[in-house]
């Protein structure tokens, strides 16, 4: 046996409808007494949100509300949140909501004990190993959409505003020390975001199961992960109170998220700096560009993608599973082109630059230089396969 990998897995998950109301215990059993409650503006009126929040009071907790927070959170966002929870004497993070407030609720909870700047720790070489430990505080996550996967993550991405650059903040001990999946917390998602969080799933999945290395755990996670994102998606954004589909939604999310520890690839090195440069929904963008990145990988992921193809119940053929793909697309809603995210050519130069330096570009099975970013790019504004 020759290959050789570190492999890890996530963390504690209270997963299923009505767990919401643990959140206090969940707290209490990790020994935070003042919790800083991180979401986004959207959110933090909400009735679920008020309920989740006043639970907290209600147990007895000095809970705080933090929800400056963008869309694709940037350095301020983070900066305000620990100036925050240091004022507020907080000492752990309840992070609440979608993949911003969750990304941004875990790096407070990071950077509220160190004394370095944040960029010091992105996910570079060993940087994480300069963080002191012991200035991490525990985070409580608790998803109210189905795609990043974060509340399974031990990373948020934050965008360096001056650069328009996303980056990735890195450190073992940033995975939540509890996790609540409430299904329930996601049935009043509106279908588009529905559609955009659930491709997002199934983009980190499927490039997770196509990136090189051996890691055979997180194959089977991911292929499982885009089983249950076939058969659930559309019926989550036609039927948005099925709970058996939000359910099976929530668990694909985190499935996706625990196998991309294995790797990313180009749908995400294209998808990061076309979010940071045209503030485009990280999901959805990621749907966009799938079919692209496939055609552009098919010769070093054929045969992989016609075992996949068959365990979904496909002809097992690549090109099944790509008309597949089309059809999932089409079925949610998302456009085919980049020109329906608003996107156009302007700026071709500057995200191909960015794309094949991102931190996800080394896992595509197929090098990306800058002459293959910018053929899946010219490829996703023209819609041509």
């Amino acid at each position: 046996m020759s290959q050789t990998s570190n492999w890890n897995y996530p963390t504690s998950v209270r997963f299923g409808a009505g767990r919401i109301g643990e959140l206090a215990d969940a707290c209490k059993a990790n020994g935070i007494t003042r919790p800083l409650f991180v979401t986004d503006p959207g959110l933090a009126g909400l009735p679920m949100t008020q309920m989740a929040f006043g639970s907290l009071k209600a147990a007895g907790l000095g809970a705080g509300l933090f929800s400056d927070i963008r869309s694709n959170p940037v350095d301020s966002n983070v900066e305000t949140g620990v100036r925050a929870m240091r004022a507020g004497l907080h000492d752990g993070v309840v992070a609440f909501g979608g993949g911003s407030a969750l990304d941004v609720g875990k790096v407070i909870a990071f950077m509220s004990g160190q004394t370095r700047p944040m960029w010091d720790f992105e996910d570079v070489g060993d940087w994480w190993t300069r963080a002191d430990p012991k200035g991490i505080a525990p985070v409580i996550a608790v998803p109210t959409t189905s795609g990043t996967g974060s509340e399974v993550g031990r990373a948020g991405v934050i965008t360096h505003a001056a650069s328009h650059t996303k980056k990735v903040i890195f450190h073992p001990k940033m995975m939540p020390v509890v996790t609540i999946c409430d299904p329930v917390l996601t049935v009043g998602l509106p279908p588009a975001i529905t559609a955009a969080t659930g491709l997002d799933a199934f983009a980190h999945c499927l490039e997770a199961y196509c990136a090189p290395g051996f890691h055979p755990m997180a194959d089977g996670i991911a292929v499982e992960g885009m089983r249950l994102v076939n058969e659930n998606l559309v019926r989550a954004i036609t039927r948005g109170d099925d709970l058996e589909a939000r359910g099976n939604m929530m668990a694909a999310a985190a499935m996706g998220a625990t196998a991309f520890q294995k790797g990313l690839g180009a749908i995400h090195a294209l998808s990061h700096p076309v979010g940071a440069v045209h503030d485009t929904h990280h999901g959805l963008t990621n749907a966009v560009f799938m079919p692209y990145v496939l055609v552009f990988n098919r010769k070093a992921i054929e045969a992989r993608i016609a075992r996949l193809a068959a365990y979904l119940g496909l002809s097992a053929s690549f090109d099944a599973f790509l008309a597949h793909v089309l059809a999932l697309r089409r079925a949610s809603g998302i456009p085919h082109t980049l020109g329906g995210l608003n996107v156009g050519r302007e700026k071709i130069d500057q995200i191909v630059a960015m794309a094949i330096v991102d931190p996800t570009a080394g896992g595509n099975p197929v090098p990306l230089d800058v002459a293959g970013a910018r053929l899946i790019f010219e490829n996703a504004l023209a819609g041509t396969l």
